[in-house]
Parts: C-alpha cells; structure tokens; sequence
C-alpha cells in the first residue's frame, strides 16, 4: 500500500474558474457577527472544501478583501460566492420564507446533539454560527428550525467557531457525499 503524502498537483481538485462552475451541495453557511477575521477565512476554506453554495457574512462579520481573512481563507475568498448582509435576522428572515431549513447551531435548550440529526436530502439548509463570545443572537435561535448542539465532555464548554462550523457541516453534509 502505498502511503506517501499527495503532493499539491494530486491535491489540486480543480482552478477557480472550475470550482465555480461545479454543482453545489444545497447547503449555506451564516456568520453572525463572528468578530475574528482569522474565524472568517477559515470558514471560507471549509465552505470551499464542502462544495457549498454560499456563504453570509452579517453584522460585524468582516469581509475580503483583508489579510487576515486571506492568511487563513488561502484563496478560498475568491472561489466561494459570498455576500455581506448588515442584518443576520432580516437575511434569516428572507432565506426562511424562500424554503431553507434554519439550522443554529448553538448551546441551547431544546438543542439536538448534531450526532443524532438526520438532514432530508431533499431540502436546502442555512447553517449559522455566531459571534465567539455572545453566540447566534436569540431572535435567530427562536425563529430557528432546528437548534444543533455539538456534545462537550471537557472543561471547556465551547468550541472555535471555525471548527464547530467544520463539524457541523461534515455532519449535515455526510448524508450526501
């Protein structure tokens, strides 16, 4: 078996310019004022990883062109279609009545651990995640459709938002690959 490490012409999927033209897994991811710009461009990568259709950046949310979102995203900025709404709960709002499945994920009570959810193929699902410290803004989580909980056994009682949203998105997204 051979185990040697792909090197970056193995692991180059396809240019911008492809990437934009590939099919679309029906699934969104919504920043809520997410403060870090380093949170940012890692959620950029992972939107890109997963094939996602879009990502919103809301609120305090920054948004590219910046260096620290790039030093993490890696190019990811500019093959992900994005865009910057001032207002998480209007846009919420909006995607809500156009048919998405609200999923915020947060600590909460009534929450599904995220390992127990079973996302319908047949639906588009808004994934959001909140600022670091504050969380998704409770008129969102009350409007939400399902609240997804990633079960916590440590010390800690929080995740970084980047790595929630990666968990979270291999969870909605196993389903479909």
């Amino acid at each position: 078996m051979d185990r040697n490490k792909k090197n970056i012409l193995e692991l180059t999927n396809c240019s911008v310019k492809g990437y934009r033209e590939k099919e679309k897994f029906p699934v969104a991811v919504l920043l809520d004022n997410v403060r870090s710009m380093y949170n940012v461009g890692s959620v950029f990568r992972t939107c890109d990883a997963f094939l996602l259709e879009r990502l919103i950046l809301c609120g305090i949310t920054g948004t590219p062109p910046h260096a620290e979102i790039s030093k993490t995203a890696l190019g990811a900025e500019e093959s992900v279609k994005w865009d910057y709404c001032s207002d998480a709960y209007s846009q919420v709002m909006k995607m809500k009545e156009e048919g998405w499945l609200i999923c915020v994920l947060e600590q909460a009570h009534g929450s599904i651990p995220l390992q127990k959810f079973i996302p319908s193929s047949d639906k588009p699902y808004l994934l959001i995640a909140g600022n670091e410290v504050e969380g998704v803004d409770q008129k969102i989580v009350d409007m939400a459709d399902v609240i997804l909980e990633i079960p916590q056994h440590g010390v800690k009682h929080s995740l970084n938002v980047s790595v929630s949203v990666g968990i979270a998105l291999w969870q909605l997204l196993s389903f479909r690959l």
